[in-house]
């Protein structure tokens, strides 16, 4: 069996990913893992050949007071598009995995130091599309974008707000962790190991989903936890990396 920590080691070491994985039982992040450093590689060698490189991103920080045209022009950017299409990835992928279902679950990142990319409601993470994407500054007001924000947009934002080290929040609902949501306890701890060095988790009391009590409670834990359980709801989870 492969985690993702073991095939990490192997990159670091210059070995091959692909040899090591051949006869290997891999875990789901270990598949990650190696599907994301396939497409580095690829990017790599596409940058080598003389492709365009991955997008920068902008040089001068941005904010709510931002003029709209930096706004706009930001939004459309080669840089954004790039980070809704992560986006998209996570929420195509969240729907295999049936970590979602209906128009379930939302997504944000920050993106300046009160503004951040975020999903919109009603649509189904299965079938998001870059032009789906809304920009709102951290009051969750919508600044640019076609369709609705999320309507969950206050937690997330909450949660950034709390949480400086906060660059991507997700939240779902896999039903696993789902049932500890509705029981209302957290996953014992000391039984798997990737548990112990990935997860901390905490439980956050029931609210109204979208309401502004239901992002103090969640953001209140974001300084101890990078896991949260919502009572009766679902999961979200905050990383200082990436969505």
């Amino acid at each position: 069996v492969l985690t993702a920590r073991d095939l990490e080691e192997i990159i670091a070491k210059g070995g091959d990913t692909n040899a090591a994985a051949k006869d290997a039982v891999l875990t789901p992040s270990a598949r990650d893992t190696l599907r994301d450093y396939a497409n580095a590689q690829r990017k790599a060698v596409r940058a080598g050949s003389g492709e365009t490189a991955a997008p920068a991103a902008p040089t001068g920080p941005l904010n709510s007071k931002s003029p709209k045209a930096e706004l706009e022009a930001f939004f459309n950017s080669p840089y954004a598009h790039s980070l809704k299409e992560q986006i998209c990835e996570m929420g195509h992928r969240l729907w295999k995995r049936a970590y979602v279902d209906g128009n379930g679950g939302n997504m944000a990142i920050r993106v300046g130091d009160d503004i951040a990319i975020c999903t919109p409601t009603l649509v189904s993470k299965g079938s998001l599309k870059p032009s789906d994407m809304c920009l709102v500054d951290f009051e969750g007001n919508q600044l640019l974008g076609t369709k609705k924000r999320t309507s969950e947009i206050l937690m997330h934002l909450q949660m950034m707000k709390r949480q400086p080290k906060a660059v991507a929040t997700c939240h779902c609902h896999p039903p696993y962790a789902t049932a500890f949501a509705v029981a209302n306890i957290a996953p014992p701890t000391c039984m798997l190991p990737e548990y112990e060095v990935f997860c901390s988790v905490g439980v956050a009391p029931y609210r109204t989903p979208g309401s502004p009590d239901m992002g103090k409670l969640v953001a209140e834990l974001t300084d101890q936890y990078n896991t949260i359980l919502m009572a009766n709801h679902g999961v979200v989870t905050w990383s200082h990396n990436n969505i």
